[in-house]
């Protein structure tokens, strides 16, 4: 399971503009409330395609193409999400303030039941009940390749991940905060499964052995549930975020008690949950109206593809469509829209990897040699690269119910999405004037210009030492310390080359720590001697005093 990692920051507190936030670090440190400009910047990934790559070699042009993949445009869904989120967290932390003798006494209660853990978990809700929780849950349901995880990922990495707390107000406060954590529910939809991939990653985040402490195999999985529920508030962590909870299905003994368990962290801990699944996963709340009302208490998102006339994905398409690396820009046509959506349907990944590939298809033909793509050619696309999908977009197509059912996570519940159709329609104009009113500015120009630079760095792979932040940090010198019609080939150069300089600059500080500590601890000190003498260990710590014949003590 590959575990999203976000950044790590030293608190800084804000002044905060509703009354409620004050006075509570765990609010006060994180960023301020994001206002749509702010997601649009922070969202939107439009890869880099120059003219000097169309005049590329085609070989090199297949390769220039898979840039597209890292493409994202906001949508109005997105926005929505990220209120829902922003709410969640800061909602969350109002019961949680560790300043509030409340939830001083919520952690007691939670460490004395860690102590009783053979018999705690069966106390736990009538032992916390009294506490008022202000935590709310929230559901996301959409057919699969829509974007719900990616869309989740981008929001979460808006915001740090782990703050350390040293000081508020001039009193010492010596705290680890954990703003979020995503973890994917098991493919065999196992509590215990669910339990240890939660302790694995607090453990990746912060270097513990939580796993190792509490995730042995002879656990009991409600003994993990209570020192799971317990890190929670430990770390005042902001939100948990679960994806794939259509596996829930799998297990039929498990499904009950692992929501349960979803309600008690919303409930007496005070933890909000998100939950994202495909449309299958509306079969976990049918039949308990308590788990349904919990798992959507802040509202469920059901987020269905986008309509073939909805300014939103006209939007969609035409900035989808300038990423072109072909001889001749094709244009995009309503014979080539309505094609187009016919056979991705506007899903957001088939829609992606449907231009990547017909891109593909027409740089090696040779009965096209001016690389155009035509409706044509997305048709033989779609039959002849896509065919292990096909089923499932005939099914989506054609509205067959029946055939729907053989492919349960196409399924969508189209009544709510209804609803919003029209607020929708009207956010996506804002979006759309916004992003071309962007386009036009210097800023919007330099920012570009560092998110290319930042994925095109990092994907290189070779910066072992450094994280994502670090990359854009370096890309945002040099882009602003140049003119703005700097060639992006030297801009790229020039981050790599500084790039390189600070990833052996952070190795040789980690080495230099361990030359530290070696100088520190003897017994470490005489480790690295024997190890440069190529010599036990043991004898110089013998000849050094550290170990004593044991029949000397008798004598």
């Amino acid at each position: 399971m590959v575990v999203l990692k976000g950044d790590f920051e030293k608190a800084v507190y804000k002044q905060q503009l509703l009354n409620e936030y004050t006075n509570n670090p765990f609010i006060e440190a994180l960023p301020p409330i994001f206002n749509e400009d702010d997601v649009l910047e922070r969202f939107m990934v439009t890869p880099r395609i120059s003219e000097q790559d169309k005049l590329s070699e085609t070989n090199i042009r297949y390769h220039v193409l898979k840039r597209v993949r890292n493409f994202i445009q906001p949508l109005p869904i997105h926005f929505e999400v990220e209120r829902r989120l922003s709410t969640l967290i800061r909602r969350g932390y109002l019961a949680r303030n560790p300043l509030d003798r409340t939830f001083l006494e919520r952690v007691r209660v939670l460490h004395e039941l860690r102590e009783e853990e053979e018999t705690a978990h069966k106390y736990i809700d009538e032992r916390l009940n009294y506490m008022r929780s202000t935590a709310d849950s929230l559901s996301i349901i959409g057919i699969s390749g829509i974007g719900k995880t990616t869309a989740i990922e981008r929001l979460l990495l808006m915001y740090p991940q782990v703050i350390k707390h040293e000081e508020y107000k001039g009193q010492p406060f010596n705290r680890t905060q954990i703003v979020w954590l995503k973890i994917d529910c098991p493919y065999d939809g196992s509590l215990s499964t669910l339990c240890k991939s939660f302790f694995k990653a607090i453990d990746d985040l912060l270097g513990t052995r939580y796993l190792e402490k509490y995730g042995y195999l002879n656990r009991v999985t409600s003994t993990m549930l209570l020192h799971m529920t317990s890190l929670a508030s430990m770390y005042g962590i902001g939100v948990l975020v679960i994806d794939e909870i259509q596996h829930l299905l799998h297990s039929k003994n498990e499904q009950e008690e692992m929501l349960n368990f979803f309600v008690t962290l919303s409930n007496t801990v005070g933890i909000p949950t998100v939950l994202i699944g495909t449309s299958k996963a509306q079969k976990l709340f049918k039949g308990n109206f308590r788990q349904a009302r919990r798992a959507a208490s802040d509202g469920a998102i059901i987020w269905d593809r986008m309509d073939e006339n909805s300014e939103e994905w006209e939007f969609f398409l035409e900035t989808l469509w300038e990423l072109q690396c072909l001889k001749t820009h094709s244009e995009l046509t309503e014979e080539t829209k309505k094609a187009f959506y016919y056979e991705c349907q506007g899903i957001t990944a088939v829609a992606v990897n449907l231009f990547i590939l017909a891109q593909e298809r027409v740089l090696f033909d040779e009965d096209n040699p001016a690389e155009i793509i035509t409706p044509q050619v997305l048709k033989k696309t779609a039959r002849e690269d896509m065919q292990t999908i096909q089923p499932m977009m005939t099914a989506i197509r054609t509205n067959n119910f029946a055939d729907m059912m053989k492919y349960e996570d196409i399924m969508i519940n189209l009544d709510e999405v209804m609803l919003n159709h029209k607020r929708n329609t009207e956010m996506t104009g804002r979006i759309q004037e916004a992003f071309k009113e962007r386009q036009n500015t210097i800023e919007y120009k330099r920012q570009d210009m560092i998110g290319n630079l930042s994925v095109e760095v990092a994907a290189l792979g070779i910066f072992d030492s450094l994280k994502e932040n670090d990359i854009k940090k370096l890309a945002q010198k040099i882009v602003e310390g140049n003119p703005l019609d700097t060639e992006f080939n030297q801009l790229k150069s020039d981050v790599i080359q500084q790039a390189i300089a600070l990833n052996q600059q952070k190795k040789d500080q980690k080495a230099k720590a361990k030359e530290k500590n070696a100088e520190i601890l003897p017994l470490l000190k005489l480790r690295k001697e024997a190890l440069d003498k190529k010599q036990h260990s043991y004898e110089l710590l013998k000849a050094n005093g550290y170990i004593k014949n044991p029949l000397e003590e008798f004598y």
